[in-house]
């Protein structure tokens, strides 16, 4: 038998769906489009933005909402080594959005974060699929789909998120996009004789969704236009 609470979850998302399939999808447009930025170069992979960020939101081993991937190739004596830092791009057309069925997933209009309303979410998983960087993931303790959501409560409070703060080397940062893009927002993620870009290596083409997010690229990660 289901008791009064749960109950009153199932109305709560039936009609949640009722409303999400009379409502035709309109990418939102943010009043400021938050987004990051990561120096690939500096980055020493301490993964301290990891720990950070799963202590933030009480995450058990298996979901990782910021993931420090290692890049390593060439031939001796030729040969790399680079980090690349990311978690959910909060994509200016996110993919995963219009694929949830009980509209779980927003996007927020005042600074462009996307994030998950965990009461309405069905753990369909369809988001899973949808998005092109692997940002929602499934959390099989509580059932539902979670991902980054910048710490908004940080943002809200004028504050920088868990993964920002922690970082040792200052490589990662977050701020409005179009800044971090024309290089006019200062931060110390990026030199002043940094090249800025939108894409690296092995990160899906940008044109899919609008992915918030800069990098200062190593040599050997750059996409040539």
């Amino acid at each position: 038998m289901t008791n009064a609470s749960e109950e009153k979850d199932v109305v709560k998302i039936k009609e949640a769906v009722r409303r999400r399939k009379k409502e035709v999808y309109t990418p939102v447009v943010p009043v400021m489009q938050m987004g990051f930025v990561h120096n690939n170069v500096d980055c020493i992979g301490c993964r301290a933005c990891e720990i950070a960020c799963k202590d933030k939101n009480g995450l058990a081993a298996g979901p990782r909402f910021r993931r420090v991937l290692y890049v390593e190739g060439g031939h001796f004596p030729d040969v790399f080594a680079y980090k690349v830092n990311l978690s959910c791009n909060h994509c200016a057309e996110p993919a995963c959005l219009p694929t949830c069925p009980t509209g779980a997933i927003f996007k927020r209009k005042d600074n462009g974060v996307v994030d998950i309303d965990s009461t309405l979410c069905i753990a369909c998983r369809r988001c899973e699929a949808a998005c092109p960087y692997g940002a929602p993931q499934f959390d099989a303790t509580e059932k539902v789909v979670k991902k980054c959501n910048m710490c908004i409560d940080e943002l809200e409070a004028g504050r920088k998120p868990y993964c920002v703060a922690a970082c040792m080397m200052r490589v990662l940062d977050v701020g409005p996009i179009d800044q971090l893009w024309d290089r006019s927002y200062s931060t110390k993620a990026v030199g002043p004789n940094d090249r800025i870009v939108k894409q690296v290596k092995n990160f899906a083409d940008p044109s899919l969704t609008g992915p918030s997010i800069a990098f200062v690229p190593h040599s050997k990660g750059v996409v040539e236009e």
